[in-house]
């Protein structure tokens, strides 16, 4: 529905505790105890166990009995697939992204952000390298520590770790340089914008040998282009946006 989503709208502390409770897993860690899910919730065991059966039921988590372990359910992916499809610009991206690949032999990044931390949600890959760099779509990428989290950071609101000087110069040349996530690996990273909010990050990810940090190279250049063309193409109106 139209209107507006107010930070003080009340939130159902049932709905909110199954959702954190999912949010514990990560690729790191794909199954918990019961024990671990009790301690990272904060509440009692007896809690947590209802919460974990009311998901089991729905197919958002199941439970290994003879392991003794809680995973995310089918019901997860069904979902990750929908959202991921409702995602304009996942859709509009590929063509670009193809493009930067065969013109930069790099490997081309779409990160959205997911409220905490930026998400890959697609990736074309340089596999006309000896040695290919591989990003997982799915994967979170810290905040402040990478090149697409900068870009967030730099134009929104979002309290960060970037000194003014580093986000005067990512808004002025719309390029965030990151080389600290990987030994070795450097990513530059640009926004794309609907309207004047950022919807999307977009990043080549290659070795330092083979990506400049100078935020005018023209590997630079060729991304920022992407990005813009990818910008007209959401177009600039607000009517748009979804919004709760």
């Amino acid at each position: 529905m139209s209107g507006t989503l107010h930070a003080e709208a009340p939130v159902n502390q049932s709905v909110e505790r199954a959702v954190r409770l999912l949010g514990f897993f990560s690729p790191e860690e794909p199954e918990l105890t019961l024990t671990q899910l009790t301690a990272l919730l904060g509440t009692s065991r007896a809690t947590t166990h209802r919460y974990t059966l009311a998901l089991r039921r729905v197919g958002l988590l199941r439970f290994d009995g003879g392991a003794g372990v809680y995973s995310l359910g089918p019901r997860i992916v069904e979902l990750a697939a929908t959202a991921l499809a409702g995602l304009r610009i996942v859709r509009i991206a590929g063509p670009a992204m193809q493009r930067l690949v065969g013109e930069l032999n790099e490997t081309v990044v779409l990160s959205v952000y997911d409220g905490e931390q930026p998400t890959v949600v697609r990736v074309e890959d340089n596999t006309d390298r000896l040695v290919r760099i591989v990003v997982r779509t799915g994967a979170r990428l810290p905040r402040s520590g990478s090149a697409q989290g900068k870009v967030f950071l730099a134009f929104s609101n979002i309290a960060s770790a970037l000194s003014d000087e580093e986000r005067r110069s990512i808004q002025e040349t719309r390029i965030a340089i990151n080389s600290q996530v990987v030994e070795g690996i450097r990513a530059i990273a640009t926004p794309i914008f609907q309207g004047d909010e950022v919807t999307a990050a977009m990043a080549l990810v290659g070795t330092i040998a083979s990506l400049s940090d100078d935020p005018h190279s023209p590997a630079a250049r060729s991304l920022c282009a992407a990005a813009e063309s990818l910008s007209a193409e959401l177009g600039f109106t607000t009517d748009e946006r979804s919004v709760e």
